[in-house]
């Protein structure tokens, strides 16, 4: 890593650090500067404002949540365990404790800030998560009722956050897991297999 990279790296992690301590109204460019372990040109030099900083840090936890690592659809597997291994590595990515640490910080400031909420919003719903290309390959392939595989998805991911992301956010408990990922792939099926009567999504 070129020295210009690890800089940049280290300031982004001091500003973790401060936003989750002092939020970002109370943060200090100098401070996160000090604890990233170089001058405050320097951190100007990468970002060039708190904001711009900020905006970094929400580009790295989409990013995250993009590189998981995908699951194929397989014709010859059956589509409830591909789901389920799929759901299983998105919470993984998800639930990961800086992971964790980063959200609350992010959505704290959402909270303050709707017009950031809804830019950050705009910005994920652009990004093409794994979790959506295996709806969207399976739906293709006639596995799955044809249907706007990202509302499908979102729809799933809502209903395995509201389980195995939302607890350990708001009150740092895990969810028991057994059987609750299948039934949510149960869940899903029911509604969007080939042969479901519903309207589409």
């Amino acid at each position: 890593m070129k020295l210009t990279e690890k800089k940049r790296e280290n300031i982004i992690e001091a500003a973790i650090a401060e936003f989750r301590e002092q939020g970002f109204l109370g943060a200090n460019t100098t401070r996160i500067a000090k604890r990233a372990g170089v001058s405050s040109r320097t951190l100007y030099n990468h970002f060039e404002s708190k904001e711009e900083l900020f905006d970094a840090i929400t580009d790295i936890m989409l990013a995250r949540n993009c590189a998981m690592a995908p699951v194929d659809y397989d014709p010859d597997r059956p589509l409830a365990d591909q789901l389920t291994v799929a759901l299983e590595r998105y919470v993984t990515v998800i639930t990961d404790r800086e992971a964790i640490g980063v959200n609350r910080m992010i959505i704290s400031e959402f909270l303050r800030d709707l017009d950031r909420s809804r830019a950050f919003l705009a910005e994920a719903a652009a990004h093409d998560y794994p979790v959506t290309k295996l709806i969207a390959d399976a739906m293709e392939a006639g596995a799955l009722r044809k249907a706007d595989p990202a509302f499908a998805a979102s729809q799933l991911l809502a209903l395995v956050k509201n389980f195995f992301f939302w607890p350990e956010f708001l009150m740092g408990e895990k969810t028991e897991t057994e059987g609750i990922m299948k039934d949510c792939v149960a869940m899903f099926l029911s509604h969007y297999s080939a042969t479901s009567e519903h309207p589409p999504a």
